[in-house]
């Protein structure tokens, strides 16, 4: 009998659905309309196999079709409302984040790994517009911020490290770490403090500090962070006047997961 830790026997897995999900997760930012010769080279698949994947997900309503381009709608969002609605981290940190970020008067979100990028699932503004990339379902980078740089200290140190072989860190900033040794330094150095704190790596005049969020069993299953304008209050005093309140909302949080 395997265990959940065992990887799945091929003959359980649905091979469209796999496929399915690729075609749908090969548009992004910079691939936002999409031909089908593009699909396929993006995918693996036939460019026959890429046209019936996007003729069903635009009968599905997933996608629209004009001039010979293929986009998703709208309607690919219920995916991740499906996430956010149904799992627990999100529905029991937002209003504990609520808390934190009107205690603060600053923003405050949770974020959790897929693979090497930092997805947001729950955030609060306080009436500070401090970034877009604080908004649930956002994906970052994860070693240029806090909450990526707090849950890659939790790795086992040879999950660290094989991320640092395969991760090509670009400078988003000035200010954005790509040396892989000093990288590896400020993973080590929030794994040792148990706080993560980020100065505009990810954009100028955002900076970040980022905890561990523990479930009762005392295992890492997210970060949680405030952010900051850069304007309004200096790196040195982050610490100080962040961290006790974050303190508090990790202690409250972890009690519940």
């Amino acid at each position: 009998m395997p265990t959940e830790t065992d990887p799945p026997l091929e003959r359980d897995l649905v091979a469209g659905l796999e496929k399915g999900l690729k075609v749908i997760e090969a548009f992004d930012q910079e691939r936002s309309r999409l031909s089908i010769a593009e699909v396929a080279e993006s995918t693996g698949l036939t460019r026959a196999a890429a046209r019936r994947y996007l003729i069903t997900l635009t009968h599905l309503g997933y996608m629209r079709h004009e001039n010979k381009l293929f986009s998703l709608t709208p309607a690919v969002l219920r995916l991740g409302q499906s996430y956010l609605h149904s799992a627990r981290l999100p529905r029991i940190a937002q209003p504990l984040l609520y808390r934190l970020a009107y205690s603060l008067g600053e923003a405050a979100s949770v974020g959790v790994l897929d693979h090497d990028q930092l997805v947001c699932v729950a955030a609060v503004s306080a009436g500070q517009l401090v970034s877009a990339t604080l908004q649930p379902g956002t994906r970052v980078p994860a070693w240029c911020t806090a909450n990526g740089r707090m849950l890659l200290a939790s790795l086992p140190q040879a999950q660290i490290e094989a991320f640092l072989a395969r991760a090509h860190p670009e400078a988003i900033t000035t200010h954005t770490i790509v040396n892989r040794e000093r990288l590896a330094l400020e993973i080590a150095r929030a794994r040792a403090q148990g706080y993560a704190l980020v100065d505009q790596e990810l954009e100028l005049g955002l900076r970040t500090i980022a905890v561990p969020v523990k479930n009762f069993r005392g295992d890492v299953v997210a970060a949680m962070n405030v952010s900051v304008h850069a304007g309004r209050l200096p790196i040195e005093q982050m610490v100080e006047r962040c961290l006790p309140a974050m303190i508090k909302i990790q202690v409250e949080l972890g009690a519940l997961l």
